[in-house]
């Protein structure tokens, strides 16, 4: 047995997962096993492409549509998992792996997605889509490959497509800065509860915040940290308006406060990097770019059935005014708190 073959069998992401709904093995999947896993499913995924690309038949919906479709299902498989710890469950192990994942998938989908003679097949069967019998179903993947293609740069010249694949290397360099960066200013930050600090909130919130703590080494005492499954609760329930305000300002300032996190430069290129692709693609700003794209492309007869829809959900939706109030920056720690009392103390209210 080669050693290739050997680690294969040994990396859990590489083999069919013996588990419950086939649910991924958590526990066996090290940090160590991600990129040999994506290096495979990235050579899978090219090759399953090129044979898409090559082939000898006539360009038909099965042969190109759902086999584009169905390619890729171990770069699926490596990618989901990953980047649910990524975003779940990181460490710095898998940061660093980060790193180098994001520009690497973008160096494997530029090609692809650049690819002028697998875009000539797509294009050849949305010319003619109208007459190929399709499904409804069968006409939306249709149409929405072909965007996705096209919107991607497979109909630019060489020179533009160069740029481009530059520009999206570099956007996922930044991207996964800036996510990095926020996670950076979650995990440093932290405001500890003092009993008397603990006023509205349940019981189950501040075990959270005790074990929170203990994972910092504070052992006995209780924190609200950065991380969403925190700060949501927190602002929810605490009665402490000057603790809301706290926590919510550093909250929003993740990545705004000067230090080595700070994605205020990072959010400049970025900004600048998807106007240049805009133009690249022939849009004026990169904003008309993603209104051109679906949901947002909508006929103007949708359009203004959506916009009469929100009149009336002004005039009668106060509910869903006042929510939308109550998220705002400044009334997440002003606005009083209205609470629905169990259906228990409703009854008796009511008979009293």
């Amino acid at each position: 047995m080669s050693e290739t073959s050997a680690e294969a069998i040994a990396n859990p992401l590489l083999k069919a997962w013996q588990t419950p709904l086939e649910t991924p093995p958590f526990a066996e999947i090290k940090p160590e096993h991600f990129l040999p896993a994506f290096e495979q499913a990235f050579a899978d995924h090219s090759a399953e492409v090129a044979a898409i690309t090559h082939d000898p038949a006539l360009p038909d919906f099965d042969n190109t549509i759902t086999a584009l479709e169905r390619s890729g299902k171990l770069l699926s498989k490596v990618s989901a998992v990953f980047y649910d710890l990524v975003s779940a469950h990181s460490n710095p192990a898998i940061l660093e792996i980060d790193k180098e994942v994001s520009p690497r998938m973008a160096r494997h989908w530029n090609p692809i997605m650049m690819n002028a003679v697998l875009f000539g097949r797509i294009a050849m069967l949305h010319e003619k889509r109208a007459s190929l019998g399709l499904t409804g179903e069968q006409m939306r993947l249709l149409e929405r490959t072909y965007t996705r293609f096209h919107r991607s740069g497979a109909g630019l010249d060489e020179a533009a497509k160069v740029r481009m694949a530059e520009i999206n290397e570099r956007l996922a360099h930044l991207g996964t800065s800036f996510s990095h960066h926020l996670l950076g200013d979650e995990q440093q930050w932290f405001m500890e509860l003092g009993e008397g600090d603990r006023a509205g909130l349940s019981d189950t919130f501040v075990a959270a915040a005790k074990a929170a703590a203990e994972e910092r080494g504070m052992a006995g005492k209780a924190i609200v940290t950065l991380s969403r499954s925190s700060v949501e609760p927190f602002l929810q329930s605490s009665q402490r308006r000057d603790l809301r305000e706290k926590v919510y300002k550093a909250f929003t300032a993740r990545g705004d406060n000067g230090n080595a996190n700070d994605n205020n430069a990072t959010i400049v290129e970025i900004l600048r990097l998807r106007e240049e692709t805009a133009k690249i693609l022939g849009f004026p700003t990169y904003a008309a770019y993603r209104l051109e794209a679906p949901p947002f492309n909508l006929s103007p007869t949708v359009t203004g059935l959506v916009f009469l829809l929100w009149l009336l959900g002004g005039v009668a939706g106060v509910g869903t005014v006042l929510y939308a109030l109550a998220n705002g920056p400044l009334v997440q720690w002003f606005m009083t708190r209205f609470e629905i009392a169990p259906k228990a103390e409703v009854s008796t209210a009511a008979s009293v």
